[in-house]
């Protein structure tokens, strides 16, 4: 494995962390269960982060942002998802849309979106998953032909989330349909040039981040758009879910928390046979195993943010074990956290079931978790 330290957070780092967890706790979490019933995008929740200038996280102090490492990055996602996955997720998406123009991308297509991207003023969203290209990617069948000095593209997207509300969208399309993966290309294109939405999903979690069916119908995108080269669009795509995975696994450890930390204060309250249940030595031993897998999976995110701030090699491999890993304990103790509350917990009077519907997502986006046991396995195996 790589020479990457155990992660020790600097002073900077647990002063952002109690910073952020006010912030989630005082302008977040007061209508976290609203944003979750009623299934709308938050915008004032956006503006809140915003006003945290949370979007410029992650982008290069050049273009506007604030150049934080994936670790800082982490423990915001971590503290957002706490208290509201959907409100994590919206902080997220458009750094996962804006990770190829970062690495790949021409100087004018950094200095046309990312400063966008960091002020807030425009969101992203990545466009990969089709409805018969999801794990294959290979097998996508959305095309984009070069006409003169743009390309014009044709194809649906599914799963695409903050789709309707981005007004950017990072779109893999197929510039050699013969080639295989070696076919595919990626673009940079603006929802104005005639980007449509055609539904959006009915979701079992994170309800208040949109998720939907994008189509591109003859869309002209400037050959200007195109990030990197013709035909690197795969490694870009796979290059970018190797960076992006380790925060998806943090918000699995938010979630895993927030229901951990409901479930150890009911149990300080909640009396049975004449004193607290917290008493109880089988519920203990549960919550003793809950936090305990809680901070393996932390150190496991953390690890891996900090081997894409070194560029490590073994990044793929260890962003795959943090999300996979993560995303299970998640699902776990969100579980347990339901049963801790016992019938109150099956009532949507308690948070703790919508951490458990929000925790599912994560075994399932940016790879299932069966995909990062494939990519760990071969890692091993050669």
């Amino acid at each position: 494995m790589s020479d990457v330290q155990p992660i020790t957070l600097t002073e900077e780092q647990r002063d952002f962390r109690a910073a952020m967890r006010q912030f989630a706790e005082d302008k977040i979490a007061p209508r976290a269960a609203e944003v979750d019933r009623d299934a709308e995008y938050p915008w004032d929740n956006f503006e809140a982060l915003k006003a945290m200038e949370v979007p410029a996280l992650g982008i290069p102090a050049d273009y506007g942002g604030s150049g934080a490492d994936h670790v800082t990055q982490a423990i915001m996602v971590e503290e957002l998802s706490r208290v509201c996955a959907s409100t994590s997720l919206i902080a997220l998406i458009s750094k996962l849309g804006m990770i190829p123009v970062m690495n790949w991308g021409s100087d004018e297509l950094k200095a046309t979106y990312l400063p966008r991207v960091a002020s807030g003023a425009s969101q992203a969203s990545y466009c990969l998953s089709e409805p018969d290209a999801g794990s294959d990617v290979a097998s996508m069948k959305t095309r984009a032909v070069r006409d003169g000095d743009h390309y014009v593209l044709d194809g649906t997207k599914y799963w695409i989330t903050n789709a309707g509300i981005s007004d950017i969208y990072t779109v893999f399309a197929k510039t050699d349909p013969d080639a295989g993966h070696r076919g595919i290309s990626c673009f940079i294109v603006e929802r104005d040039w005639g980007v449509q939405v055609l539904k959006l999903e009915e979701k079992l979690g994170v309800r208040g981040s949109p998720t939907g069916e994008v189509r591109f119908d003859g869309v002209r995108v400037p050959a200007a758009n195109l990030v990197g080269a013709e035909g690197q669009g795969f490694s870009i795509a796979m290059m970018t879910l190797d960076r992006s995975r380790p925060t998806i696994g943090a918000q699995a450890v938010g979630i895993a928390q927030g229901a951990l930390d409901y479930a150890v204060g009911y149990l300080k309250q909640r009396q049975q046979f004449g004193r607290p249940i917290a008493e109880f030595q089988g519920l203990q031993f549960m919550v003793a195993d809950m936090a305990m897998k809680i901070e393996a999976a932390r150190g496991l995110v953390y690890r891996a943010c900090a081997m894409v701030d070194d560029q490590a090699p073994e990044l793929t491999s260890a962003g795959a074990m943090a999300k996979c890993f993560a995303s299970d304990v998640a699902m776990e103790v969100t579980t347990n956290a339901v049963q801790l509350l016992g019938g109150y917990g099956y009532t949507k009077d308690f948070p703790v079931e919508r951490y458990m519907r929000d925790a599912k997502i994560t075994q399932i986006y940016e790879g299932t978790n069966q995909i990062q046991r494939v990519v760990i396995a071969k890692r091993l195996l050669g």
